[in-house]
């Protein structure tokens, strides 16, 4: 079954990604880096794992953040564009590089995180600050995600802002419900602006649990977080859920679900999406050990968008990013290194 959100004649435009560039900072959980001096760090962000996984396979893709004017970012921004990112849309404003530490090991959802990420040069970003008509110029594909409103007010207006000028122009959009509880300190739950930002949305990518609390979305009563039901309740709550995001949000044509439940020192994996009246479901995937969980998610972000602008199969497309996905847990920094070749290789046959 082929998929339809995405035309073959926006095909060679790019996909721009927009989201707080941030350095994630990782502390030895046993001190040694203080006795060492060693303190390991990685460029990351949500979305720029997306625009560095797109264009290492081949995806043309750009990415919109903001950062200081000083000679580090410029090595940043460098460092990205020699990995093809088409940082042209970037502001360059503010004093701040937004920062946040998670020790070796950890989930960013771990209670371990720690967020530096107050008035940072993205944090800091106003309505009415970036030309939209120009960003979006060549630009068949918006993807941001849910951390974006997650910082303050003026930042989700930002994003209302963008999702509108997308939409007029016809671009196709993407959301991550990654769903981030220390960053939602401004008087706002997710509920309260997620559902306006949707509307505007053509995939829609999380799990049954964010979409319930970001969206509203219904959800069994007793679902949850926990691997102790059966993968065909699951996957009956995916459906349940797509469709009612389907029929709440008309622009989206297609909802993606991951499922990750720790199994021991590793993890049970498995995705779906509905899209075409149709639910789509991965293998599963179930490893002992893992060295890496940040950016995983973002990953199979990736693999989706790649699948659709190359407009593959939807099992095919799902594979991949699946794939994708669990690759990522043993590549230690925040976006893949893998090639589409590599990641091939991890597809379940």
């Amino acid at each position: 079954m082929n998929t339809q959100i995405f035309d073959s004649a926006e095909k060679g435009k790019k996909v721009l990604s927009f989201g707080e560039i941030l350095l994630r900072i990782c502390p030895d959980m046993d001190g040694a880096w203080l006795k060492e001096n060693k303190l390991p760090f990685y460029v990351g962000g949500a979305e720029l794992n997306v625009a560095t996984a797109l264009a290492l396979w081949n995806v043309p893709s750009a990415y919109l953040s903001a950062v200081p004017d000083n000679s580090v970012t410029r090595e940043i921004v460098d460092y990205l564009n020699v990995r093809n990112i088409d940082t042209t849309p970037m502001v360059y404003h503010g004093e701040r590089l937004g920062l946040y530490y998670l020790p070796k090991g950890k989930d960013l959802k771990n209670a371990g995180v720690i967020y530096d990420r107050a008035n940072s040069a993205y944090a800091d970003l106003k309505v009415g600050q970036i030309n939209w008509d120009e960003v979006f110029e060549d630009v068949a594909w918006f993807h941001f995600s849910a951390i974006c409103p997650a910082i303050n007010q003026n930042i989700a207006d930002v994003c209302l802002e963008a999702l509108k000028a997308a939409s007029a122009k016809n671009i196709t959009i993407s959301l991550d419900l990654n769903y981030r509880a220390k960053l939602w300190k401004y008087g706002k739950e997710p509920i309260d602006v997620l559902p306006e930002l949707a509307q505007y949305c053509t995939l829609i990518m999380g799990n049954v649990w964010a979409a319930n609390k970001m969206l509203g979305i219904a959800l069994h009563k007793d679902l949850i977080p926990t691997d102790g039901y059966a993968k065909e309740t699951l996957l009956q709550q995916a459906t349940d859920t797509s469709k009612e995001i389907l029929s709440l949000f008309p622009a989206c044509k297609a909802v993606a679900n991951t499922f990750r439940f720790d199994h021991g020192k590793g993890i049970r994996y498995y995705t779906a999406i509905y899209t075409n009246n149709e639910l789509t479901v991965s293998e599963e995937y179930v490893s002992e050990e893992i060295l890496d969980k940040v950016g995983s998610g973002d990953c199979f972000m990736a693999g989706l968008i790649y699948g659709f602008y190359n407009q593959l199969p939807a099992q095919e497309m799902l594979n991949f990013a699946t794939a994708a996905a669990y690759d990522k847990l043993y590549i230690p920094s925040d976006a893949t290194t893998s090639t589409v070749a590599d990641i091939e290789k991890r597809i379940i046959r």
